[in-house]
Parts: C-alpha cells; structure tokens; sequence
C-alpha cells in the first residue's frame, strides 16, 4: 500500500470501467428491504439473533444470491460464513470485504446488515465493470458481532483472528440456557453441503461498511466518514449474592438483599468512573435478580458492566478500579466481578484510510474522518491484515432500535467508495 501504488491505482479506478459507476441503488435497496424480512417485527425492526432460526434462513438467502452471482459459498467452524469471488490468482491472499446479519433483540435493518449487502452489491459492480481481479474477494458474515444472544459480542470474527478459541466461546450459554455448540451445531447442519474453510487464514485486507450509529455525519451533511480507529471497550459481569428471605417478616436489620447491594454498588461505580467532560461510556444494560418474584428478598443479582474510551490509558485505569469499587460498596451481601472482555482502544492504518479518501475525492464524495464509538468486528480483523472501515449516516443516529433508518442515496454513496478500493486491493 505504498503512496505510489495507490496513485496508479487510483487511475485504473478513475476510468469509465471503475466499479463505482456499475453500483445500483434499486437493487441494493430491495436486498436490504429482503434481508429485513427474516425477523421482522411489527414496529418495522428486525429481531435475527445470533444463530437463531431467522439467522439460519437469512445465511440462506444471501447464498442464494452469492451463488446467483457466480461466487462461492463456504462457512468455517465458528459459523462464520463466506461468498468468494474466484481471482485469477486464487492461491495468494484474498481480500475480505463485509459485516454481520445478527441483530440487537428490537434492531433495525440496517446495522451489520448494510456492510454484508454493501459487499454483495460491490462485488456485482465488479463484475458488471467487466473487472477480474487478481485476488479472491470474500463476502464475510461474521458469527454473532451483537452479542446479544450470545455474550461478549464479535465472537466469530475474534476466533478468526485467533483471539479466541472456538472451544471457549462453544461454553457460552444464552438466557434460555442454550449453548452456542448446540446453536451452532444447527447452523452447521442446516448448511452442510457448503464446503468448511479453516478456522483463520491470512488476508490482503478486511473493509467494512457500516452506518455511523451515531449523529457526526449527519450533522455535518457528509454521506462518507473515513474510521480513524475504535474506541477502547472492557465489560464485566458482577454477581451480588445475598439471601433469599419472606418479604414480610424479614426485618432490614437481617437482611441480606442482592438488589439493594447491586444498587449501592452502581451508585459507586457511577461516581468512580463518570467524567466531568462526559467522555467515558459507562453502562449498565442487563439486571437479573433471583428468584425474581414481589414477595421474596432477592438473594443474587447479576449485572452486565459496559465500559467504554478512546484513551488507552484511562480505560485501563478505569476498568481497574471496577472490583475495588464493587467490594467496597457490597453491604453484607457478597460479590464476584469477572472481566468478559479488554480490547484497547486502535487505529485503522493510514494507508487505508488514503484509499478511502481517495476513492471518495474520485467519486466526488463529501467525506470526513471520524472516531468509532462503537465496537466493530474490524476490531479482530486488524490483527489479522490491514483493515479499515466505511461509515454512511443514519437518521439522528438512531441504532439499536426499530426506528433505525438510512437514506438511499447515502447507502449507495458507501458502496461505490467500497467497490472502487475492494476492487483497487484484488487487482494489485
């Protein structure tokens, strides 16, 4: 990726063949509207876990349109799944190109979901442009990236990578007590006439596109933003345990109560960890209490932590206090905290970020460069190759939610900038 390079190729993307102009927004628009319809809910969102039914039937469709396509289909044991590009030279490293179909519980239709259709959408442009690349180009959905099902999140794209092993994350078990070997397992056998790839290989390089899930761009009536890098992330899950007792007759002075130990405790760890300037991100998404009904003391609650920076040094000093903080503030209850997950903060390697740029200067794109708030499966993938990150805006950065929306313009926007530097990769 020397500055060179990307001159000449910035000159072969330039001319009338460049993928760019083969990209169609009609036909990228009715795939997104397509996929939304495997989980969709009533409100207009969609509700695909990981590894769950309306997953499995999505893979299915995107095959179906891959293979449509002429490309490849393939899975790995991690339950990653691919749509390969043939290259002339099949046997040098290929370039990866894509996101993840899972969705939060209430999601909307287009976290992760864009990134994999946006890469379905690139390669048809290549091949319409009449271009064959020297390198294979893998389509990549990612196992479980949400974690919503499943938790910590990006446990495909981190077993890929080598970060996590697939006996580790086959443990995890989802609030109905499902494992994901068993989850998984169904995945697998619903596709088993698709060739396994090797857990992990090497790659030229990782792009994915993806909405902002946040207001930067909009704001700035910028359809493109260039990912600088990701902030840094560490979660916990804490266990308060206490003893169950009558609600009647249990005075305050014996009690043990779980729930109100978990609330001192995330009153404290408000106060410890919260800034003046409002940079730290900190969370608490999940409360379970045992047994969860009006007239007994709860004996255990459990609660998930999210902790979130750019700086690496705060994140780390942060996050180290989260134990001493829960132990201070226990009351007569006990506690257990254990760190589920401690990515540092990073950044996407400038040359990357040149392409991207130029891509979208040859387009005649707007275009900025912006921090990452949120975790993304190129998280993982940078260890592995060079990798970099494509952000278009969605309404008032609204994500996580139903009401999630994108302008087509804005989604075509990203996929030409995608086409032109997936295509710039495959053909050195």
């Amino acid at each position: 990726m020397e500055p060179a390079t990307e001159r000449a190729t910035g000159l072969a993307v330039a001319a009338a063949d460049a993928p760019s102009h083969w990209v169609e927004g009609e036909r990228l628009w009715r795939r997104l509207m397509e996929l939304a319809q495997f989980g969709a809910t009533p409100n207009g969102g969609v509700h695909r876990l990981a590894l769950s039914a309306e997953e499995i039937a999505a893979r299915a469709q995107l095959v179906a349109w891959g293979t449509a396509l002429g490309l490849a289909p393939a899975n790995d044991a991690a339950g990653n799944l691919f749509l390969r590009l043939r290259g002339k030279e099949p046997e040098l490293p290929p370039v990866l190109v894509g996101s993840h179909i899972d969705t939060q519980p209430s999601g909307g239709k287009f976290d992760g979901a864009y990134g994999v259709i946006a890469a379905l959408e690139a390669l048809e442009a290549i091949i319409s442009a009449g271009q064959r690349p020297r390198r294979c180009v893998d389509i990549v959905a990612w196992m479980n990236e949400e974690g919503a099902r499943f938790a910590p999140g990006m446990m495909g794209s981190a077993v890929f990578a080598g970060k996590r092993s697939l006996e580790e994350i086959k443990r995890v078990k989802d609030s109905n007590g499902v494992a994901i070997a068993d989850a998984l397992a169904g995945v697998l056998a619903a596709e088993q006439d698709l060739p396994r790839r090797p857990l992990g290989f090497p790659a030229e390089a990782f792009i994915e596109a993806h909405i902002e899930q946040g207001v930067v761009l909009e704001r700035h009536g910028t359809p493109i933003g260039i990912v600088i890098g990701l902030q840094g992330k560490r979660t916990f899950l804490v266990e308060v345990v206490g003893e169950e007792a009558h609600a009647g007759t249990t005075p305050r002075s014996t009690r043990r109560d779980a729930l109100v130990s978990a609330v001192d405790i995330i009153k404290s760890l408000e106060a410890a960890l919260w800034d003046d300037v409002d940079t730290v991100r900190f969370t608490i998404g999940r409360l379970v209490l045992q047994p969860n009904v009006p007239s007994v003391v709860p004996g255990r609650a459990t609660f998930s932590i999210d902790l979130r920076h750019n700086d690496t040094d705060v994140i780390r000093d942060l996050g180290d206090k989260v134990p001493d903080v829960c132990a201070r503030a226990r009351g007569r209850c006990e506690v257990a905290v254990t760190q589920l997950l401690y990515d540092p903060p990073l950044e996407f390697p400038p040359a990357v970020r040149a392409r991207l740029r130029a891509a979208a200067e040859r387009a005649g794109l707007r275009h900025m460069e912006l921090q990452s708030p949120a975790g993304h499966d190129s998280r993982y993938l940078h260890s592995v190759c060079p990798s970099g990150m494509i952000f278009i805006p969605c309404k008032d950065g609204i994500s996580h939610n139903e009401a999630e929306s994108i302008k087509p313009s804005d989604a075509v926007a990203g996929v030409r900038v995608l086409a032109d530097v997936v295509c710039e990769l495959a053909c050195e």
